[in-house]
């Protein structure tokens, strides 16, 4: 779904964290703390190295490192050094990329197990691929790569391996989910808006709200655009001169993340209609509907409606497999495993390689 420009680098921070995860369901684990959880966390107990259990499977620092460090890169790729510089939420970025790595490594040694209790195992031609993947990722990284991560190329190869077998199981527990989704519940409408922003970013880019007499001159803008609309002046003309978001037209459904009144007030335009000021916590908005129905992007919707409701039902099984394991910590060992700004020199990304020799996952 399109986001607003406001929400741009959010949005671009979502996209490398859905290229490092291929199998994160959003709900997935959520309900843990509402539930009697199996689990305890230890810092001693373990051997050299091992960073967490759960069940059977151990999860080592060298891991940690893979996820870290890719990840690392992908954020630097797409911000540049400045990123270094900046919070994700409460978090430094080194917090919130070592956290991320933790809870995608968890997910798939969790789901290594599920394939264990499943009778689920990769074949010999998906074993060979993961294989071919290591050689080739491992081939890629510069000497300076391999100290960084610390991983030779069999645990690269165990993680691709580990990574398939995830994607395995999300396939065969997911492959009968095909529920009929109609075009109106996958409908998208397409709009243009014109808004007059309520806040603005200071220096270090935290959100400073207007203040009443802000609000209201940001509004007594707003009235003025909207009579010139009403009097035959023309729409894009007039975003020219008052939008202050960079982007003007969007497409969305009913899910969208977007804000409440500004979706509602869109489903309940037609075609070329001009809405009343809109308040949201962006700013004021006025929205012209460009399209009430696009069948290719309705069609595109129901195949996104799909794989979220294959989330829904894989998430089911896993929540309540997980809540059977026994899990550990080494909160200390991970405590102590920091990461300075290094980045990668590899050229390639641990995922893309993935998919580019073992195929496309959909976890």
């Amino acid at each position: 779904m399109v986001k607003y420009d406001v929400m741009k680098k959010l949005r671009i921070v979502a996209v490398a964290v859905v290229l490092l995860c291929a199998f994160s369901c959003v709900s997935c684990g959520k309900n843990g703390k509402d539930k009697e959880e199996k689990e305890i966390v230890l810092t001693t107990g373990f051997e050299e190295n091992e960073i967490f259990f759960i069940g059977t499977e151990r999860c080592t620092v060298p891991e940690l490192n893979v996820y870290v460090r890719t990840s690392q890169s992908q954020y630097e790729g797409a911000f540049g050094e400045e990123i270094w510089d900046r919070n994700i939420g409460t978090e430094t970025l080194e917090q919130y990329l070592k956290r991320m790595a933790l809870y995608r490594l968890a997910r798939i040694k969790a789901m290594k197990l599920l394939a264990q209790q499943e009778g689920i195992t990769l074949d010999g031609s998906e074993s060979s691929r993961c294989k071919k993947a290591a050689e080739d990722y491992y081939a890629s990284l510069s000497e300076k790569d391999k100290e960084l991560m610390g991983a030779d190329e069999d645990l690269i190869c165990s993680m691709y391996s580990e990574f398939a077998l995830a994607d395995k199981v999300y396939k065969s527990i997911t492959e009968d989910v095909n529920p009929e989704i109609s075009d109106d519940e996958a409908r998208t409408i397409t709009v243009k808006q014109i808004l007059i922003k309520t806040f603005y970013r200071d220096v270090s880019g935290n959100r400073i709200d207007y203040n009443e007499k802000q609000k209201r001159e940001a509004y007594d803008r707003a009235s003025t655009m909207l009579k010139r609309l009403q009097n035959g002046e023309d729409f894009d003309t007039l975003a020219e001169r008052y939008n202050e978001d960079s982007q003007e037209v969007y497409s969305f459904d009913k899910d969208s993340a977007l804000p409440k009144e500004f979706v509602d007030t869109a489903f309940n335009m037609e075609t070329d209609e001009v809405s009343d000021i809109i308040e949201t916590p962006f700013g004021y908005h006025v929205l012209k509907c460009v399209s009430t129905f696009d069948r290719e992007e309705t069609d595109e919707n129901k195949q996104k409606i799909l794989e979220k409701k294959k989330e829904e039902v894989f998430c089911g099984i896993y929540d309540e497999f997980v809540q059977s394991q026994y899990s550990g910590l080494n909160d200390e060992l991970y405590n102590a495993t920091t990461y300075d700004r290094s980045a990668l020199e590899t050229d390639e990304s641990f995922f893309d390689v993935y998919n580019r020799v073992c195929g496309d996952s959909k976890g």
